[in-house]
This record gives structure tokens, C-alpha cells and sequence, in this order.
């Protein structure tokens, strides 16, 4: 954060790690966004949604943009898995 940036994209940040490591890298995402930083993290797995509490959630399949939502998004996800939004059934949305 040497530069002070006002955008931080993090692609999956959180591959490889336990969950110490987990809380480390959340607590250092949560100390610098707000005011100053937006952070976009790039994530297969909710587990550092735990500890950094999103604005928004997006999902991506090839490419685009399938789905939309806030943080009950990536819950529902854990849930349900992918499947349901790869063969185009929204939920019934």
C-alpha cells in the first residue's frame, strides 16, 4: 500500500491459506478500505467472506456476470454450489 492506491484487486488472496493465514490477510484487507481503498477480491470460496464483509457479490461464469447479490449471495452459494447458475436457471429470478 506503499503508493496508496484507491483500487486494490486481489485475486485469490486467500489460495493456499489456513485459516490463521486467512485472518491475517482479512484483517489487513479490513484495515485499509473504507475511505481511502476499494478492494475487489477475486475468490472461489467464501471462508475469507468470514472475516471481510462484502458491499456486493458477483458472480462470473465464463467470463460474464450470471448473478448478482449482497453478501447472503456467497452463502447461498456455499449452499447450493454453482450448478444452478450454470445451466442458466437464476434461482427462478
Amino acid at each position: 500500500m506503499l503508493l496508496k492506491p484507491k483500487l486494490a484487486i486481489l485475486d485469490e488472496t486467500d489460495s493456499g491459506l489456513d485459516i490463521d493465514g486467512i485472518r491475517v490477510v482479512s484483517r489487513g484487507i479490513n484495515a485499509a478500505i473504507g475511505v481511502r481503498l476499494w478492494c475487489l477480491i477475486i475468490t472461489h470460496y467464501s471462508r475469507i467472506l468470514e472475516h471481510v464483509k462484502p458491499d456486493y457479490v458477483h458472480v462470473l461464469i465464463e467470463g460474464k456476470i450470471v448473478k448478482s447479490g449482497g453478501p447472503e449471495l456467497a452463502l447461498e452459494l456455499e449452499e447450493r454450489g454453482y450448478e444452478w447458475l450454470e445451466s442458466g436457471n437464476n434461482g427462478g429470478e
